[in-house]
């Protein structure tokens, strides 16, 4: 961040001043110069300069002024959503009554587990239906077996007998056809014809792995087939997608592959990567942008549907120039932009400089310094505002 401070104006000695502050300094036998910084301005003899003491170097850092990638980006306005090519709003199958919805909004799910129970009248049905086949297909078949032995003994025509066949044919189709019905439902025809036990519930799971979304499941809600709201809606959320408008004007600068940083408000100082996927076929004729759609990773889990975020897209070629990181400039208060060059680490010279771009954190060096030299990398202000606060100063 850049602060603004003051313009200071060129210092004026005063002998007198000096005078007594020495003799001060004399009476009072002090000889420590690392608690006295020395400040140098004049509108004559160049630059400003400082002289921190030991104490005052632990404020501040100095590193040697190198190049670095500065890539010309377009910025723009988004938020976070679900993939919604990965989001399922979970039904039930049949209508019915929520009994017990076994999971929470935010909570985690795997593929196949229980969501919530529905006591269902077709479910019902089905397994009334099947326990009724297999009771006709037990008499048809004990029918069939008794018609066998009687026309073996001459006791029966072969005409009854072949209605008995036929009978037994019919039931036996019936039963295969309610086992059919029955496991739609995910139950067991086996386990309904050992006990003869109809159970009314009808279990739904969730389809996918990944988080509840949404919840609307209340115990005694009924529910119909494809009629929203969904009782769940489970998305995946180990990566999600990055929505962003741009405004028309900047839609030619777009096109899919391009490198995209984004960073979110609610993480301070986190820079998340993706690539544009997909841009807008249209504009939007009411706000006249454009939409852009990339994807990030998020196995953490950190990011929330909805966070705003903002996208910096990479529009042009890398060029390669000096860099600064952005503490070590100041923005004085005619507007022009300042750094402090060292040769010794001890003694700063103010330099005016000339910026250009800001990338991750680091300002674009244009000209004021050359590379290789060691400059301020942090803490800037602090030297500037001894300017300010020199009792020289006027």
């Amino acid at each position: 961040m850049r602060i603004a401070k003051r313009p200071f104006a060129p210092l004026v000695v005063n002998i007198a001043v000096l005078g007594m502050v020495s003799l001060g300094l004399t009476a009072c036998g002090s000889t420590d110069a690392d608690k006295i910084p020395v400040v140098e301005a004049s509108a004559t003899t160049g630059p400003p300069k400082v002289e921190l003491t030991n104490e005052q170097l632990k404020v501040i850092a100095v590193g040697a002024l190198a190049e670095r990638d500065f890539a010309p980006t377009t910025s723009a306005p988004g938020y976070i959503d679900f993939d919604q090519n990965s989001t399922v709003q979970v039904f039930s199958s049949y209508q019915g009554k929520i009994v017990q919805a076994f999971v929470q909004l935010g909570d985690q799910v795997a593929k196949g587990q229980p969501l919530f129970t529905v006591e269902s009248p077709d479910l019902m049905n089905a397994s009334s239906a099947l326990l009724a086949a297999e009771a006709t297909e037990t008499a048809n078949r004990k029918a069939l077996d008794r018609a066998n032995k009687l026309h073996g003994t001459q006791g029966i025509s072969d005409q009854n007998v072949e209605a008995a066949v036929s009978a037994e044919a019919a039931s036996n189709a019936a039963l295969q056809a309610a086992r059919d019905a029955l496991s739609v439902y995910g139950k067991s025809p086996e386990a309904l014809l050992g006990s003869h036990k109809i159970d009314p519930l009808l279990v739904v799971r969730s389809p996918i792995a990944g988080q509840i979304t949404a919840r609307n499941a209340q115990p005694g809600l009924l529910v119909q087939p494809g009629t929203g709201p969904a009782p769940f809606t489970v998305g995946q959320n180990s990566h999600l997608w990055m929505v962003a408008t741009a405004a028309e004007t900047d839609s030619t600068k777009f096109h899919v592959g391009q490198a995209v940083d984004v960073s979110v408000p609610a993480l301070p100082g986190v820079t998340l990567h993706g690539r544009i996927e997909t841009v807008g076929a249209s504009v939007d004729p009411a706000t006249h942008t454009v939409q852009l759609r990339s994807t990030i990773e998020d196995p953490q889990h950190v990011l929330r549907a909805n966070m705003l975020a903002t996208f910096s897209v990479h529009t042009g070629t890398a060029i390669r120039a000096l860099a600064i990181p952005a503490e070590g400039v100041v923005r004085e208060g005619d507007g022009s932009m300042t750094a402090w060059a060292t040769t010794d680490g001890k003694h700063f010279t103010q330099r005016v400089v000339h910026v250009g771009l800001l990338r991750d954190g680091y300002d674009q060096i244009i000209d004021g310094l050359q590379a290789g030299e060691r400059v301020v990398t942090k803490g800037a202000v602090f030297l500037d505002n001894m300017l300010a606060a020199d009792p020289d100063a006027d």
